[in-house]
C-alpha cells in the first residue's frame, strides 16, 4: 500500500513524463527488440482508450445536447466553435508557410526515395463525406468507432429529448448516469497511462533508429518548430486576448498533450482532452461535451494546416518550383476548408496533403518521400491538435459566461482517480478534492 501510495502522490503528468523518458531510455538501450517486448504494453493502453471513447462520447454528448437549454443555445456555440475553429486553422497554415520558407527544408536534399507502402489518397468529394456524416445503423458506429456518426446521432437524441420534455425525464436520468458511470470508468483507465506511454515510446524508439530520420531531419525540425511557434504564440496570444493565463492553460492541457505526443491519435486522446477541458480548466462539461468530441473530428491544426502548408513549402523547394501567390493563397484555402471537409476520414494528414498539393498543382510524389517518417511526424502534429482541440471550447466558454474561473486559475494537472476516492493520498492538494465535490 505504501508503494501505491506513494506513486499517486506524483502528480499525473509528472508520472506520464517518467514514463515517456524510460521508455526511450528502454528503446534506445534494446533497440529493435524493444517493439517485441514493449510494444504489447503500448497496444494495449490503446485499445483500452479506444474502447472508453466511443461510449463516453455518446452518453456525454445526447446528455450535454439536452441539457444546453434548447436548440437556439446550441447553435449559438456551435457557430462560435465553429469560427475560432477556422481561425485557428487560418493561423496554423500561415505558420506553416511562414516556417518552411525561412527555414527552406526542401533546399539542398537530394536522392529522397518514395516509400514503398506509399499508397495515393483518394480524397472524397463534399457530398460524400456529408453522406458519411450520417449513420446507416448508429449500432454499427458504436461498434466501428466513427465518432462523427456517433456525434450525430446522440446529438440528434439530445435534440429528441428538449422536445419531448417532462415525457423523458427518466430517460434523460439515466443517460447522465451513464455519463457519470463513463467519466469514472475513463479515471481508471487514464491511471494506466504511464504505463502506456512507456511501451508506446520505447516501441517506436527501439523500431525506428536514426537513419530514417537523418535524410529529412531539416523537415522534422522544421514541423516542430511550426507547431510549437503555433501552441506557444498563436494559443498563448489567443488567451491573453481573453484575459487569460496562458500557463494556467498549459498546465491544466498538460496531460491530454501528453498523451497525444505518446499515442499520436486524438480520439485516443479523446478522454484525456475532455477530462482536461472540464476538470482542469473549467469549461462546463455540458459544453465540452459537444464541443471537444466534435474538435476531434475536424480540429486539425497539425494534420490539417500545418503539415499540408510546410509539406507545400517542401514539395515546391525539392523540386526547384516557385510558388506564386496565387498558389500560396489555394493552400490557405484548401488547408481550411479541407480540414473540414475530410472530417472523419482516416488518415486525415496524408488525405489534407494530397488535397492541398493537388488543389495548389504541386508533385503528389512528394508526400512518399515523408511516408517513412511520418509517425515521428505524427507525435508531434496529434499534440499541436489536440491543444486546439481543447483551447477553442475555452475560448468560447469564457466568450459565453460557461468557464469556471476558479476551477481555471487552479489548473489541476490530475486527470486520474481523483484524491482520496481510492487510494486516500492527496495528488494535487485540497483544491483538487473541492473541485470534484463541486463539480462532480
Amino acid at each position: 500500500m505504501k508503494l501505491i501510495s506513494a506513486w499517486f502522490r506524483i502528480p499525473f503528468w509528472q508520472r506520464v513524463a517518467a514514463g515517456f523518458v524510460l521508455g526511450a531510455l528502454a528503446g534506445w538501450w534494446l533497440g529493435p527488440a524493444a517493439a517485441t517486448w514493449f510494444k504489447p504494453l503500448g497496444d494495449v493502453y490503446v485499445t483500452l482508450i479506444r474502447m472508453i471513447a466511443t461510449p463516453l462520447v455518446f452518453f456525454a454528448v445526447a446528455t450535454a445536447i439536452s441539457s444546453l437549454h434548447g436548440q437556439k443555445s446550441v447553435a449559438a456555440l456551435g457557430g462560435r466553435t465553429f469560427a475560432w475553429f477556422a481561425v485557428t486553422a487560418a493561423l496554423a497554415v500561415c505558420i506553416g508557410l511562414g516556417v518552411g520558407a525561412v527555414l527552406q527544408p526542401g533546399t539542398g536534399i537530394s536522392g529522397l526515395v518514395v516509400a514503398p507502402d506509399y499508397v495515393v489518397k483518394q480524397v472524397p468529394g463534399p457530398v460524400q463525406v456529408l453522406l458519411d456524416v450520417v449513420p446507416a445503423n448508429p449500432f454499427k458506429a458504436l461498434s466501428e468507432g466513427k465518432i462523427l456518426q456517433v456525434i450525430f446521432f446522440a446529438a440528434l437524441l439530445g435534440f429528441a429529448l428538449v422536445k419531448l420534455g417532462e415525457k423523458t425525464t427518466r430517460l434523460r436520468a439515466l443517460l447522465g448516469e451513464g455519463s457519470e458511470a463513463m467519466i469514472q470508468v475513463t479515471r481508471f483507465v487514464l491511471e494506466f497511462t504511464p504505463l502506456g506511454t512507456f511501451g508506446l515510446i520505447a516501441a517506436l524508439v527501439g523500431a525506428y533508429g536514426f537513419e530514417k530520420l537523418l535524410p529529412l531531419l531539416s523537415f522534422v525540425g522544421a514541423l516542430y518548430l511550426a507547431c510549437a511557434l503555433h501552441i506557444v504564440f498563436v494559443y498563448g496570444g489567443l488567451l491573453l486576448a481573453h484575459g487569460l493565463n496562458p500557463w494556467k492553460f498549459f498546465r491544466g492541457a498538460a496531460p491530454a498533450m501528453q498523451v497525444a505526443f505518446a499515442a499520436s491519435s486524438s480520439f485516443a486522446a479523446l478522454p484525456a482532452s475532455l477530462r482536461s477541458a472540464t476538470h482542469n480548466l473549467g469549461v462546463d462539461k455540458d459544453y465540452a461535451a459537444f464541443a471537444v468530441p466534435l474538435g476531434a473530428s475536424i480540429k486539425m491544426d497539425g494534420c490539417g494546416a500545418i503539415y499540408p502548408a510546410l509539406t507545400a513549402v517542401f514539395v515546391a523547394q525539392y523540386f526547384g518550383l516557385d510558388l506564386s501567390a496565387s498558389q500560396y493563397f489555394i493552400i490557405l484555402l484548401a488547408s481550411v476548408l479541407g480540414s473540414f471537409g475530410t472530417a472523419g476520414v482516416p488518415g486525415t494528414a496524408i488525405v489534407m496533403v494530397t488535397l492541398v498539393l493537388s488543389a495548389a498543382g504541386l508533385p503528389l510524389e512528394g508526400i512518399g518521400y515523408l511516408v517513412a517518417i511520418d509517425r515521428v511526424l505524427d507525435m508531434m502534429r496529434t499534440m499541436t491538435n489536440v491543444t486546439g482541440q481543447i483551447l477553442v471550447p475555452v475560448l468560447v466558454a469564457k466568450e459565453t459566461g460557461l468557464l469556471d474561473r476558479d476551477v481555471y486559475e487552479a489548473a489541476s494537472t490530475n486527470l486520474g482517480i481523483a484524491a482520496g476516492e481510492e487510494s486516500g493520498v492527496d495528488t494535487d492538494g485540497e483544491m483538487d478534492r473541492e473541485i470534484d465535490r463541486i463539480r462532480p
